[in-house]
């Protein structure tokens, strides 16, 4: 099956608001297919030349795509800049500056593309990259380069095909149940062998796999205790909400992974987990949270940053920010797989698996051991929630987390059955979208970013809400100004747009309604808590949480 092809059904899909029309696209197009053209075209459908459960990356960012671009068509970097930010993305400008540059007709398959991908993943720095993206695009239509650039960038395909609706379009291509094909696919972190399975009638093949991420069981906001009885009846679980890492940690054998919420492997930037993990028995998948700790007390957050981006961690940075595990929960034990057992039943095997194994004494009646369960109490009415939240912050937590004792564990959803309470008056994560030159100290720095939310959970349209400088050490200033630089979309001098890859977490004192930003509100007060290396912009706050925080009713559809 050819490239173009699979391209032009995403144009399709792309013109189209409707999901039901989407779902007959992808289905007359999936009966097309043969086994093999199956599993790729359902794997780029998501977004990515591997299946999530493939630890394989490109490396490929937007400034080697730009040089390839230009490499090839002559164009002026001031054009290329001007282009991504009209359209959008690098892939639709590449579509426009490509014209009479690429093929004429299409002629590259869905197996050679794959090939070109798995290239450029085994070619070695920035120059053999580059080389082998110039060759691919001499060789693809301007469309087809389009969809090829969005592939090596990962991510959104733009075209309003969320995963939940691939796997309705499998469930109606292959007439089976949807609930099916959605286990299968979060067992196995491939959706092309999904496909594969829902084909051929043999969903119930599927088995977990240890050491591939499944992703994360996410929290809904919560700005008042009272809300809790609307959302959960009766008891529910109070935990104290840790200012960390957010860690899934697979186990088998003397075989140890920890994985990000970014779903990347962090194993080694935590070598003082390994053996007090690894020595609890038999094989099984935690999910926690890694926090930096001295003496049983939580440290702050920026004591655990500078972990984050070294691929060695040394002995100065063990001895300045030790760290901790603290599981909360367990998704998998000795061959059963847990996510639809109800918490409070996951909760026991969780305590029965670690607590033998931690420290008889916790420390000030914090922590205890560098290997513990979280601090959770059954609580049963929400004004006792105010209470525990003053103690949790005295503890150096961030706040509380709020669980249904009969909540299964949803990967990569998040619903009403973990809320999660913290106040500044509150905090957004938010997306930087451009980054300005600072004044005095920091004018040696691209310090002042505008920041952003999406429009929807579904709609990722950034909206600019603020703008905020203060927070961060110079060293991390740095850091990002040479990001940025590396990363700019368009240079007005002391403003550059900036590919809006970088999260932060900024809190501020109020919301108002503002005409300056394209959100249609401004933050008061808005400083920096810090920057969220283990988040993309998928997870970022909405308008939707805006709305809420300045007291607004919830309208998903107004716009603003």
């Amino acid at each position: 099956m050819l490239f173009s092809v699979w391209a032009a059904v995403c144009e399709q899909i792309a013109a189209t608001s409707k999901k039901l029309e989407k779902a007959a696209l992808l289905r007359d197009y999936i009966a097309t297919l043969s086994d093999s053209d199956l599993a790729l075209a359902a794997r780029f459908f998501s977004g990515s030349p591997f299946a999530l459960a493939d630890a394989r990356v490109l490396n490929v960012g937007g400034a080697l795509i730009r040089d390839a671009v230009l490499e090839l068509t002559g164009a002026a970097p001031e054009t290329w800049n001007r282009l991504v930010v009209a359209e959008g993305e690098a892939g639709r400008a590449a579509e426009r500056l490509l014209i009479g540059h690429g093929a004429a007709t299409p002629r590259l398959t869905l197996a050679e593309a794959q090939a070109i991908y798995e290239q450029i993943h085994a070619a070695r720095g920035p120059s053999a990259k580059r080389a082998l993206i110039v060759a691919a695009l001499r060789q693809l239509t301007p469309l087809e380069a389009a969809y090829f650039i969005k592939l090596m960038l990962g991510g959104d395909l733009r075209i309003g095909l969320q995963e939940g609706l691939l796997e309705d379009a499998l469930a109606r291509a292959f007439a089976v149940p949807l609930a099916a094909v959605q286990r299968a696919n979060m067992l196995l972190g491939d959706i092309g062998q999904t496909a594969l399975l829902a084909r051929h009638g043999r969903l119930d093949e599927a088995r977990m796999r240890l050491f591939h991420p499944l992703k994360f069981m996410l929290a809904s906001p919560l700005t008042d205790p009272a809300e809790i009885s609307a959302y959960i009846s009766g008891s529910f679980f109070v935990e104290d909400k840790y200012d960390g890492i957010r860690a899934q940690v697979h186990k088998q054998g003397t075989r140890l992974v920890i994985y990000s919420r970014t779903l990347d492997e962090i194993t080694h930037r935590f070598p003082e987990l390994h053996a007090p993990l690894l020595n609890l028995p038999g094989a099984w998948i935690l999910d926690g949270e890694i926090v930096a700790a001295r003496d049983g007390r939580i440290l702050p957050f920026q004591a655990l940053q500078p972990r984050l981006g070294r691929k060695a961690v040394d002995d100065a940075l063990l001895t300045s920010a030790p760290v901790v595990f603290i599981g909360y929960d367990i998704l998998y034990q000795d061959g059963e797989v847990l996510l639809d057992t109800p918490l409070y039943m996951r909760r026991v095997r969780l305590e029965d698996l670690i607590r033998p194994h931690a420290a008889d004494q916790p420390l000030d009646g914090v922590l205890g051991g560098v290997v513990m369960p979280s601090l959770q109490v059954l609580a049963r009415h929400s004004q006792r929630v105010e209470a525990l939240f003053t103690q949790a912050r005295a503890r150096g937590n961030e706040g509380l987390m709020i669980k249904d004792p009969d909540s299964p564990y949803r990967p990569g959803r998040r619903g009403r059955e973990w809320l999660k309470l913290k106040r500044a008056l509150a905090t957004l994560d938010v997306v930087v979208t451009a980054a300005e030159v600072g004044n005095g100290n920091r004018r040696r720095f691209l310090s002042d970013y505008t920041f952003a939310v999406r429009r929807s959970a579904e709609d990722g349209e950034l909206l600019n809400i603020g703008k905020a400088y203060s927070g961060l050490t110079d060293a991390e200033l740095a850091e990002l100004t040479a990001w940025f630089q590396a990363h700019t979309l368009q240079d007005f001098g002391r403003v550059r747009l900036v590919e809006p890859r970088i999260v932060l977490e900024v809190a501020f004192d109020g919301v108002q309604r503002s005409p300056r930003h394209k959100g249609g509100y401004a933050l008061r007060f808005p400083r920096i808590v810090r920057w969220r290396r283990d988040k993309t912009p998928d997870e970022i706050d909405t308008l939707e949480m805006v709305r809420r925080l300045a007291g607004e009713p919830e309208t998903p559809d107004a716009q603003p």
